[in-house]
């Protein structure tokens, strides 16, 4: 539905850093007052937005779900990833392997190999060292396209493996025994393509799933496996 598509993304559009005044969305979205407000408190009731004091306010995970219903209903994929910031992909990445009892680490920066390399979110749970890529598609993306994607992160993550342990890099894999590093990619809306080249490419708003399940189908992914030199105790 077009006036529902113009709402979400007015919405997109206001709440990128704060809370949006309720005029400010209704203008921009050209609807009557009542059917904006008729809108605004049926997303209320499905949790998607909060309003208070004539304002909306959204939290990432819900800026997600709202972006994901506008493409659904028809919007320019383009257009509304252009209303999202990296940032909310990351913290989703984040908060989703959090639930799944990870510790986790964002923007990991470390040179092995005479490069420079960088993860976008890093998550630890022995003896799983999840590595998410996150990537907003702009438009439908090739399969060739999606392997460059996919081989750039299977080669930061092996270069993760191998460069551990770093002591630049305080991550909680560094004092296992052995850990298993698992690249992944991290989208906003599915690909035509689940897994390449083993390496699973997920909806950000599956995600939480996919890391719950992981566990048990850690031998249907592309892995890294390392064993670590054991530390010395302290004297």
């Amino acid at each position: 539905m077009s006036v529902e598509r113009n709402l979400l993304i007015s919405l997109l559009k206001h709440t990128r850093k704060h809370a949006a005044l309720l005029e400010d969305v209704n203008k921009e979205a050209h609807l009557p007052s009542i059917v904006c407000m008729a809108l605004l408190q049926k997303m209320q009731n499905e949790q998607l937005i909060n309003l208070e004091n004539g304002c909306v306010e959204v939290n990432s995970e819900s800026r997600l779900k709202l972006a994901v219903k506008a493409i659904t209903s028809g919007a320019d994929i383009q257009a509304v990833s252009n209303l999202l910031c990296w940032q909310e992909f990351e913290e989703i990445a984040a908060l989703a392997l959090k639930a799944n009892g990870y510790t986790v680490a964002k923007n990991v920066r470390f040179k092995h190999g005479g490069r420079r390399w960088e993860l976008d979110v890093v998550g630890c749970r022995k003896p799983l060292v999840v590595c998410i890529d996150c990537k907003r598609w702009q438009h439908a993306i090739s399969q060739s396209a999606l392997r460059r994607i996919v081989e750039s992160q299977t080669q930061r993550t092996e270069a993760l493996a191998e460069s551990l342990p770093n002591p630049a890099l305080n991550l909680e894999c560094a004092r296992w025994e052995k850990a298993k590093f698992v690249p992944a990619v991290v989208s906003l809306m599915q690909s035509a393509y689940k897994y390449v080249f083993d390496v699973p490419v997920v909806p950000v708003l599956s995600l939480q799933d996919f890391i719950c399940q992981l566990p048990i189908h850690i031998c249907d992914v592309k892995f890294y496996s390392r064993t670590f030199p054991k530390l010395c105790d302290d004297a």
